[in-house]
């Protein structure tokens, strides 16, 4: 099973578009995308469990330069 969570993420001004190239990168991330509106950049993210999720959120999208907060969104299918 694949545990899959939407990030969506506030950067300082002008960073979008450099962060979410950065995220790209991560190993977990399948998609991130620089987007305007109350948040900009939105990742889609997939780990094995919820503790790896939470990991991967917080050590190593979290700690990246020009991020100033983020709120995750597990997927869940019903």
């Amino acid at each position: 099973m694949v545990v899959q969570a939407y990030i969506l993420i506030q950067t300082d001004v002008g960073r979008a578009a450099d962060v979410a190239a950065q995220i790209a990168q991560v190993k977990g991330v399948t998609q991130a995308e620089d987007v305007t509106g109350p948040y900009d950049v939105i990742v889609r993210a997939e780990a094995k469990n919820v503790d790896e999720l939470g990991k991967l959120v917080v050590a190593k999208i979290q700690t990246l330069e020009g991020i100033t907060r983020t709120l995750t969104c597990p997927v869940v299918h019903i």
